[in-house]
């Protein structure tokens, strides 16, 4: 169970698109399954609805990722750029000015999982947009705009060695909620 923090108001905050921005809080079921060639990782409302769908091959060099919206029409895909860095662009191509956001690890060697959150209209390399803390044991963590949180996301079940698992996603008000699925596939995968 989720415990809200403060009653902080965060503005509505569109990173990959207006459509998956509500005024309301939002929470999703989401699921993880590993085939023997490829992952998925599907996003529910509460009525079980599917709302987002993550597909990539498990034996792909560049790691990639293409998020689906419920038509099946792309609407992001996530590419592994170095070892512990992601770059993602809107659509189904990884190339020219289409890019949106880049997510790296903060440090090589920590404790809970740091992830930075560059969006692509960022000029200073030192200053993220967003920060992701948490724990990869638990594959559970925060996300957080400045000093204020706007999403947690919480393992419900692992079966690891099974390639499944379960997720609940929290995202608040404003919130981009397919750019907070798209850190929680980036988080599952930066440390391998």
């Amino acid at each position: 169970m989720f415990v809200p923090e403060g009653g902080r108001l965060v503005p509505t905050v569109s990173i990959v698109k207006d459509d998956y921005c509500y005024p309301y809080l939002v929470e999703l079921g989401v699921s993880k399954s590993v085939g023997l060639s490829s992952k998925h990782i599907c996003a529910f409302d509460g009525t079980g609805t599917l709302l987002l769908q993550v597909i990539g091959g498990f034996w792909q060099f560049n790691k990639k990722r293409t998020m689906y919206n419920s038509f099946g029409h792309p609407i992001i895909t996530m590419r592994r750029k170095a070892h512990q860095e992601w770059i993602v662009h809107s659509g189904e191509r990884v190339e020219g000015s289409n890019l949106l956001y880049s997510v790296k690890k903060a440090e090589s060697f920590q404790l809970k999982t740091k992830l930075e959150i560059f969006l692509s209209t960022n000029t200073n390399t030192h200053l993220c947009d967003f920060r992701v803390i948490g724990s990869y044991t638990s594959q559970s963590f925060k996300v957080y705009k400045g000093e204020t949180v706007v999403a947690e996301v919480k393992e419900k079940s692992k079966l690891r060695r099974l390639g499944t698992g379960s997720f609940q996603a929290r995202i608040y008000p404003g919130i981009d909620y397919a750019f907070i699925v798209s850190l929680l596939v980036i988080f599952t995968e930066i440390d391998f």
